[in-house]
């Protein structure tokens, strides 16, 4: 059989191979996004996991605070809970670093329980190799300056650290003072005495935490700790799965047409002794050959994409959830062999059908020319493809699975299957109603169409499959641009934007910057903001509260509001998302951990919010300062008085005691640089789109060419009839320009039907964020006009090849 196989292919004509490639490549595009996908995820989320395990230090469970941490008079209380044999304690933040807008772990520990009697030294610390490799041209004199409250902190640098990611770690007694964080801890790592069963031990910790402090098991934290990028992950998967399926119908197209150019040779190798078995195994060995190639080069390249992400877009893929993390790859066998098994698979499954048609034909039949229409003839009833549509209708209504939308994806999949199921019928009953025109070219092309719809369905399969993913992605990402655009409008009012550079948990303003801009002259008005964390549960990631003057109308709300009653707590506005996971409303009374205590709510209203995926909350500062006492701020906006220009105010505002450190924005470039990052975060989607179109143009293209050279001796008897080769031409013109308009029309429809679940089911159940519909129709216009014109340069082109053969020579077979 592998003889039989090598002798075929040895023979096949160069367009048959060049068919072949096309095939080899759809599953090397599909393997290799996903492998590289993979390596990229599994990098990023070991080294978020390894870093978690190296700080707990061999600890059994982890009591943790929100950003304003705990009391540190809670570490002897825990110390003497029965089942306690050690407790360390830890304060953990994010600091930025001067002259830079990036930020870096500040560990504070016990430098005599961790045995790093250097960490005593005043301000001393040790840096991870990260670190010392970002920001090696801040460090002078072995000093690290970072950000704290507007004011530049100088740490000493007495050595190397060997963590993960940009750490650098101290004496606790440092971190404490020199992070404004006296007599706070965010972290108390805990080891058990020996047969002490951790959730006993854990429960009883938890009756002395105060609310928004829990405890849980280092292996619960370490698998939480890559939480916040799993909705993006999962997505990215999805995508390169999708390549996949591209890639699978790449291979349905081609075998289709190549078993149709070849039921003569079949059914005589039928006649020469080989069985219909022997038959099927032979056409899905030349499958499983493709796709192991591809597969193979899939690797490889799968490899070279991650290398590149994690060069240019970060372990992340651009997402922003692993900022201070540097991954590193990691290979083993299992992931490799199990794309490599995806991928040969995906190829045999999609020339399936063709072994089977090619194992039923009769070979007397299948020796006649003019067979090869046959195919598909058999493949065309509507129930299947009607199915999986209301199929996908009915997944679409159905709620997440453990916070992911798998009946979403599981919809997407039976609206695109049965779109392409439907294509046969749908292009045979659009064909038949079409009338013929007066043209004797254009009246020719839709005769040949009429005649052979089978073949034509079957090249338009791999068009249809990548351009409907492809509109529907373009739509999707286009709804989500225009929406965050439009939010921007929203949230940014002001005429001035004022924060620090850096992030972080220490980059709030100077203490005297509230009272100084209030008084400028050229500041008419002026918006404080306070943003902390609280922590709801254990194992999901804090979320965002923030504390803003005028919080009332500071985010695009969503529904209808709530009318306060005399007797309400404060109120807090919740964003979407919070709505979503805690089923929420307008009205309802919450409570929140706030200063260590439960404070009482009533929501007022949901608002949309871009920013933050998880969730989040808004209040008014005033409710916040009288509540917790914190009267810290990080950011300002500002409405300037009348006839002042925007470049006197920071002129007046540079001048302010610490202004030099100040981050003065105008809201258009704040507009500009939110663009970029989420144009950025979509790098890997605009990516795979453009690869995946191109896929299916080629694949039309070649589909087109061996239709046409396939149909030699219907040339030379058109012309013994007198047909002129301009007309020949002009035939195929009509031809491919009406499949491929047809083809891009049917991938739009799908495409359109496909959007409508991206948006509103799998964008939603992942991320939370409602947003309206936008069609960009200049861009998809465009998309199918290129189709067209392709198919028809593809169509003429190949068909001067065919028409290359003297009229004799062309009909010699049927005499």
């Amino acid at each position: 059989m592998l003889r039989l196989l090598a002798l075929l292919a040895a023979r096949r004509p160069s367009l048959r191979r060049g068919r072949a490639l096309l095939a080899v490549l759809g599953i090397a595009l599909g393997v290799g996004l996903g492998y590289g996908v993979h390596l990229v995820n599994g990098a990023a989320v070991a080294d978020v996991q390894a870093a978690v395990r190296e700080l707990a230090g061999g600890a059994d469970l982890e009591v943790r605070g929100g950003r304003a941490g705990f009391p540190e008079s809670l570490y002897p209380q825990v110390a003497r809970v029965p089942g306690v044999a050690w407790v360390r304690p830890v304060l953990e933040l994010e600091a930025g670093v001067a002259g830079t807008d990036k930020t870096l772990r500040i560990v504070g520990v016990d430098a005599l329980r961790t045995r790093r009697v250097d960490l005593l030294e005043p301000d001393a610390v040790r840096l991870s190799p990260a670190v010392e490799q970002a920001f090696a041209a801040q460090i002078q004199e072995k000093r690290l300056p970072v950000v704290v409250a507007g004011r530049t902190v100088g740490l000493d640098v007495v050595g190397t650290e060997d963590q993960k990611g940009l750490v650098a770690l101290t004496d606790i007694a440092t971190a404490q003072w020199r992070l404004d964080r006296v007599g706070v801890l965010n972290r108390l790592e805990i080891g058990l005495e020996r047969g002490e069963p951790a959730p006993a031990v854990a429960s009883r910790i938890e009756a002395l935490l105060p609310p928004g402090v829990t405890v849980a098991s280092v292996d619960e934290f370490s698998e939480a700790a890559a939480y916040p990028s799993r909705a993006y992950r999962v997505n990215m998967n999805v995508l390169a799965m999708v390549a996949l399926f591209t890639g699978g119908f790449l291979v349905f197209s081609a075998q289709s047409l190549e078993m149709a150019r070849r039921r003569g040779e079949h059914a005589l190798l039928r006649v020469l002794g080989l069985t219909r078995r022997g038959l099927t195994r032979l056409v899905l060995l030349e499958a499983a050959a493709l796709g192991g190639a591809g597969a193979l080069a899939g690797l490889a390249a799968g490899y070279g994409l991650a290398h590149a992400a994690l060069a240019t877009i970060g372990a992340d893929l651009g997402a922003g959830a692993f900022a201070s993390y540097r991954a590193e790859l990691r290979l083993s066998a299992g992931p490799a062999l199990a794309y490599f098994a995806l991928g040969l698979a995906v190829a045999v499954a999609g020339s399936l059908f063709a072994a089977v048609d090619a194992a039923r034909a009769a070979p007397a039949r299948a020796l006649k020319a003019g067979d090869e229409q046959a195919v598909l003839q058999r493949a065309t009833p509507a129930w299947p493809g009607v199915a999986l549509l209301i199929a996908g209708v009915l997944l679409a209504r159905l709620g997440p699975v453990a916070g992911l939308p798998l009946f979403g994806y599981a919809s997407v999949a039976c609206l695109l299957v049965g779109s392409i199921a439907l294509m046969p019928r749908l292009l045979r009953l659009l064909l038949e109603r079409l009338p013929l025109p007066r043209q004797v070219p254009v009246a020719l092309a839709l005769a040949q169409l009429r005649g052979a719809p089978g073949q034509s369905a079957v090249s338009l399969a791999a068009i249809v499959a990548s351009f409907s993913l492809m509109a529907a992605m373009a739509i999707m990402v286009a709804s989500f641009r225009t929406s965050l655009d439009a939010w921007l409008g929203v949230v940014l009012p002001a005429e001035l934007y004022v924060s620090l550079p850096q992030g972080g948990d220490t980059a709030s303003l100077p203490p005297a910057i509230e009272p100084a801009v209030r008084a400028l002259p050229e500041v008419e008005r002026a918006q404080f903001l306070r943003s902390t964390r609280i922590v709801m549960e254990p194992l999901r990631p804090p979320l965002p509260l923030i504390a803003r003057d005028g919080a009332a109308g500071a985010f695009p709300p969503v529904g209808e509001g709530y009318e306060r009653q005399r007797d309400d707590p404060p109120s807090v506005w919740i964003s979407e998302a919070i709505a979503d996971l805690y089923g929420w409303a307008p009205g309802r009374r919450v409570e929140l951990p706030l200063a260590g205590r439960a404070q009482a709510f009533v929501v007022a209203g949901v608002f949309r919010d871009y920013a933050r995926q998880h969730g989040a909350f808004l209040m008014e500062r005033a409710d916040y300062v009288a509540l917790t006492g914190d009267r810290r701020v990080d950011d300002a906006a500002l409405w300037l008085a009348e006839g002042v220009s925007p470049a006197q105010a920071m002129q007046a505002l540079r001048a302010l005691p610490g202004g030099e450190a100040l981050e003065i924005s105008a809201p258009g470039e704040i507009r500009a640089l939110s663009l970029r990052i989420f144009d950025r975060s979509f790098a890997a989607t605009y990516a795979v789109e453009a690869v995946a179109l191109l896929v299916g143009l080629f694949g039309l293209a070649t589909s087109l060419g061996a239709i046409v050279l396939a149909r030699r001796r219907e040339f030379g008897v058109l012309r013994h009839l007198g047909v002129t080769r301009r007309q020949i031409a002009a035939m195929l013109a009509a031809e491919g320009g009406l499949l491929a308009l047809l083809g891009g029309l049917a991938g739009l429809g799908a495409g359109v039907a496909i959007s409508l679940v991206l948006v509103h089911v799998v964008n939603r159940q992942s991320f939370h964020w409602g947003m309206e519909m936008h069609f960009p129709v200049a861009f998809l216009a465009g998309l199918v006009a290129i189709l067209v014109v392709l198919a028809v340069a593809t169509a003429v082109a190949a068909g001067r090849e065919a028409m290359g053969e003297g009229p004799v020579r062309a009909v010699r077979e049927d005499w």
